[in-house]
């Protein structure tokens, strides 16, 4: 249970950095003049966040890890 709440903090996070990050570098770096803001909005909460969650997710579960054995 502690991998599986580890694993969604993680997620949580994962999704506010992607987003944020996709955000900024999506503001910086497109070249659609008209209408820049709302794809930038658009694809760090529809795209990025939620790859960036998949991925928080995985690590949180990797980094709550399994007891040993016998511990």
């Amino acid at each position: 249970m502690k991998r599986f709440g580890l694993g969604l903090l993680f997620a949580l996070g994962g999704y506010l950095v992607a987003a944020a990050a996709g955000y900024f570098l999506i503001s910086l770096l497109s070249s659609n003049p008209h209408d820049r803001e709302l794809e930038a909005a658009m694809t760090s909460a529809f795209v990025l966040g939620p790859l960036g969650a998949a991925a928080g997710f995985i690590a949180g579960l990797v980094r709550g890890g399994r007891k040993a054995a016998g511990s």
